[in-house]
C-alpha cells in the first residue's frame, strides 16, 4: 500500500487529480473478456495523458462479470499498468463478505482505491448505506471512493455523504446523481473532508460562484470518446479546470462543446429507451469508431440497433470526429 490507512486521506488529497477515466469491459464473440482489446485500450488510453483508471465501474459492466471473472480482471490489470497510472477497481456487490474479500484482492495487487457504491438489493434508506460503508471501510486499509448514483437504486443526501466522508478511509465521493444542485451542495458540504468530483464537466462552472474547486474529474469516458492521438482537448482542458485555470479552459471547452452536444443527444436516446439505463452499448460502439476494443454489451442491456449505429456513425462524421472512410461499413 501506499499509504497507511491513517494517510488515506491525505494521500487523495495530494494525488488525485486531473482525469481518470472509465474502463469498458470489452468481450470477443465468444463472450469471454477480450485481453487484448483490454491491454489495447489501457496503451491508448494511458496516451492520451489521462492520470488514473477505473475498472470494473458501471460502464464496466461489473454486474454482469462472473466472480471468477472479476477476479481476473483484478489481477490483470495491474501487471498491464505497471506504475504508469493510478488505478481503481469498483468491488460493489450485495454480499458483504465478497465486497470484502474484493477489497483484500485489491491490497495484495496494488491497487490505488477501492470503489464502493450502495449494495442494489434491500438497501432502501441512508442508514443502511452509512452502515454497509462503515462496515467495509472498518475491513480494509485501502481507500474507498464512494459513488453516489442512481443506477444502484438509492442516492444520498449531502448530509449524508457528508457522514460517509468522516470514516477514516473514505477519501473521495464521486456524486454522479445527474443533479446539479446535489452535486454542488456535496462539494459545499462535503469538500472539505474528503475530495468530491461530479463527473460533469459544467461543475467547473459553478466554482467562482459558490466558491468551492473540483481537482479531479472522476471519472467518466470523455476521454477516449473524444480525443484521440493527434487531439488531447478534452483531458488538457481537465488538466486546466482542475489546476484552477477557468479562463484557459472555457476556452478550450469551445471545441469539446460540439461533441457534448453529440454525446448528450445519444446518451438520452439510448438510456431513454432502456428506461434510464447507463448506455453502455452506445459507450462502447462509439470506443469502436475511436479505434478502442468493445465487443457486444452482456444481458440485460439491449444492443443498439443497425440504425442507431449508422446514425451515430454520421454524427460522428459530421462533427469530424471520425473521417468518413474510417467508418466501418456495418
Amino acid at each position: 500500500m501506499r499509504y497507511s490507512k491513517g494517510e488515506a486521506k491525505s494521500w487523495a488529497r495530494e494525488k488525485l487529480t486531473g482525469q481518470w477515466t472509465t474502463m469498458v469491459t470489452p468481450f470477443t464473440p465468444n463472450d469471454e473478456m477480450d485481453e487484448n482489446g483490454l491491454a489495447k485500450n489501457i496503451e491508448h488510453v494511458i496516451s492520451l495523458g489521462t492520470k488514473g483508471l477505473g475498472f470494473s465501474w458501471n460502464m464496466g459492466e461489473f454486474w454482469s462479470l462472473t466472480p471468477a471473472e472479476r477476479i481476473s480482471l483484478l489481477e490483470i490489470v495491474p501487471r498491464m499498468i505497471g506504475k504508469r497510472a493510478l488505478k481503481a477497481f469498483q468491488v460493489t456487490d450485495t454480499c458483504l463478505k465478497d465486497v470484502i474479500y474484493y477489497c483484500s484482492k485489491l491490497e495484495d495487487n496494488d491497487y490505488d482505491l477501492a470503489i464502493l457504491a450502495p449494495p442494489y438489493m434491500m438497501c432502501r434508506t441512508e442508514e443502511q448505506v452509512i452502515d454497509w460503508t462503515s462496515r467495509v471501510a472498518a475491513s480494509t486499509n485501502i481507500g474507498i471512493a464512494f459513488y453516489n448514483s442512481p443506477q444502484f437504486g438509492i442516492t444520498l443526501s449531502a448530509r449524508s455523504l457528508s457522514k460517509l466522508a468522516d470514516i477514516p478511509n473514505v477519501v473521495a465521493i464521486k456524486e454522479a446523481s445527474f443533479n446539479m444542485q446535489l452535486s454542488i451542495d456535496t462539494h459545499l458540504e462535503v469538500g472539505k473532508k474528503v475530495v468530491v468530483s461530479t463527473p460533469d464537466e459544467e461543475i467547473f462552472f459553478y466554482e467562482p460562484h459558490y466558491g468551492f474547486h473540483q481537482q479531479v474529474m472522476f471519472a467518466n469516458t470523455s476521454d477516449w470518446r473524444f480525443d484521440n492521438k493527434a487531439r488531447h482537448d478534452y483531458v488538457s482542458y481537465i488538466e486546466l479546470a482542475t489546476r484552477g485555470e477557468l479562463e484557459k479552459a472555457a476556452e478550450l471547452y469551445k471545441k469539446i462543446w460540439p461533441l457534448k452536444q453529440v454525446s448528450r443527444r445519444w446518451w438520452a436516446r439510448v438510456a431513454g429507451r432502456t428506461g434510464g439505463a447507463l448506455p453502455v452499448q452506445m459507450v462502447k460502439y462509439w470506443g469502436e469508431l475511436m479505434g478502442m476494443s468493445g465487443g457486444h454489451v452482456r444481458q440485460p442491456l439491449l444492443p443498439l440497433t443497425l440504425e442507431e449505429k449508422a446514425g451515430l456513425r454520421q454524427d460522428l462524421g459530421k462533427i469530424g470526429l471520425i473521417q468518413q472512410e474510417e467508418l466501418p461499413a456495418r
